[in-house]
């Protein structure tokens, strides 16, 4: 028997292993291909489906990973299939780095929105850059102390409501605030007036209920009376800022996108995730708007919180 009828079946035994990895590979990229295309189908049971599409903008991640895989397999039809969850992502998402759709020019007022985080030792650290940007409004969210706040505050905000742990802090007169019911049993959510100079703007400052694996319940029903409460307002100029512990992709979130436009998806580029702080993953803080033309829209990092800040400037 000669070497090369020994050597011939041990190459045969070694390349279909190989083909079979191959195929496994193939079959990753086609159900990742599913998911990203087909998420808001899986049920939302115990929030499942919620946090997938939650998710969804990350599971782009999994395309590099895979053509790395099939690249160390050499392996040419895992690579030719890595292509599809590529492209499917590319039309979900490649749009938020495009240049803003939204007007430009200077803005005429711009707003923040930040969680300071329960307990956060320094809140006049964390809100100092809001104020250092130059923006107008600066809604608060986890106040332990307003009245500290506000005397920190006073000479750039001299106007201010606060209920329970939310806040705005304003450049310009309040004419009217009032206390918002979003079904926690508790008030965490103010709606007030602001007497611009270029008219009156509605703003919502809200802290909308805490979702957690398996338990997403009371931040649904959240969303869903706060949805209530702005279609039935009658202002037309609308903000809402806050934390409202749910992204956009969220299927949840749907009552309030087809009531509001969101600004950082129109005036702003990438995903604009801001929890957690030190390697956000996602974007529960939002600045939502109606009757304007958000003109940027962009995340600070700010000291001593677990959220960045969201910001965004609007025109009339």
């Amino acid at each position: 028997m000669t070497d090369s009828m020994i050597d011939e079946p041990v190459r045969g035994a070694a390349h279909r292993p190989g083909d079979r990895r191959g195929l496994v590979l193939v079959l990753l990229a086609v159900l990742l291909a599913a998911v990203l295309a087909g998420h808001r189908a899986v049920p939302n049971v115990r929030g499942l489906g919620s946090l997938l599409d939650s998710a969804t903008p990350l599971l782009g991640l999994g395309v590099p990973v895979l053509a790395l895989a099939a690249l160390l397999r050499r392996s040419r039809r895992a690579l030719v299939a890595v292509a599809l969850p590529a492209a499917v992502w590319a039309l979900m998402y490649a749009g938020v780095w495009l240049p803003p759709a939204a007007g430009s020019g200077p803005a005429g007022i711009r707003v923040a929105s930040q969680n300071l985080r329960a307990g956060n030792p320094d809140p006049a650290g964390t809100v100092a850059p809001l104020a250092e940007a130059g923006v107008d409004l600066i809604a608060l969210q986890e106040v332990d102390d307003a009245g500290r706040l506000a005397a920190d505050l006073r000479q750039r905000y001299p106007h201010h409501a606060s209920i329970s742990t939310v806040a705005l802090w304003s450049r310009y007169p309040i004419r009217d605030s009032a206390g918002v019911d979003t079904g926690l049993g508790w008030t965490r959510a103010l709606r007030a007036v602001v007497a611009t100079p270029q008219g009156d703007l509605t703003v919502y400052v809200v802290h909308l209920g805490s979702a957690r694996a398996g338990d997403t319940a009371t931040r649904d029903e959240t969303v869903r009376i706060l949805a209530g409460a702005v279609r039935s307002d009658r202002a037309d100029r609308l903000l809402v800022l806050g934390d409202l512990n749910t992204a956009t992709t969220d299927r949840v979130f749907t009552p309030l996108t087809r009531l509001l436009r969101d600004a950082q998806a129109d005036a702003g580029r990438g995903f604009g995730f801001t929890w957690p702080s030190s390697v956000p993953v996602t974007r529960p803080d939002h600045v939502l708007y109606r009757g304007l033309t958000p003109t940027t829209a962009d995340v600070l990092r700010t000291p001593d919180s677990d959220h960045r800040a969201v910001t965004a400037g609007f025109r009339w």
